[in-house]
């Protein structure tokens, strides 16, 4: 294997989310990444081990979260985006943090095939900006239904830019009756 990195760790204005770009191998035939290495994650990441792999597919506008699960059930993830585009967005819920309440938001798609590494103590959601979108990610904790918990995407004291019209989006019916950020308690 050629010494040369294969992956680029690009940090974000919040501590502890970070970006993954591949370094994309491309020729007439198509082209070949490594989308995961557990020992160049762990150097340049965190040492998380992923115990779990997702995958949702979602059509045009529908947006989905803000999700995460509460303690001891804490999960972080890595995301992508595999077919199509989405505006993927991370809020801190870590109390204490100089960054609680603010987020990041990344676009992620097949075509950048960008990934999106959210620590524990983060509100996760994406929308859905093409046609189709098929979305991964790796979680480092099971599932747990009893542990579930979110926030609003409707919450304006977040001040998320997100790239479709609230008024047009696909909410589920869960996602409508999740609390506003002024009315949210952070577990963490």
């Amino acid at each position: 294997m050629n010494s040369e990195k294969e992956m680029e760790f690009i940090k974000t204005d919040i501590e502890g989310v970070v970006i993954l770009k591949p370094r994309v191998f491309e020729d007439a035939r198509g082209y070949f990444y490594e989308s995961f290495s557990q020992r160049e994650f762990d150097e340049n990441v965190a040492p998380v081990r992923f115990v779990q792999d997702n995958q949702s597919r979602s059509s045009r506008r529908v947006i989905r979260g803000l999700h995460f699960q509460k303690p001891p059930y804490a999960q972080a993830k890595l995301v992508r985006c595999t077919l199509g585009c989405v505006v993927d967005v991370a809020v801190d819920l870590r109390s204490g943090s100089p960054t609680f309440g603010r987020h990041v938001a990344v676009e992620l798609s097949e075509a950048n095939k960008l990934q999106l590494f959210i620590p524990k103590g983060f509100a996760h959601g994406f929308a859905v900006l093409s046609p189709e979108a098929v979305f991964e990610y790796k979680c480092d904790e099971y599932y747990a239904p009893q542990s579930e918990g979110g926030i609003s995407i409707l919450s304006p004291e977040l001040e998320i830019e997100w790239p479709v019209c609230l008024a047009d989006a696909n909410l589920s019916p869960k996602d409508l009756q999740l609390p506003l950020w002024k009315d949210f308690v952070t577990p963490f």
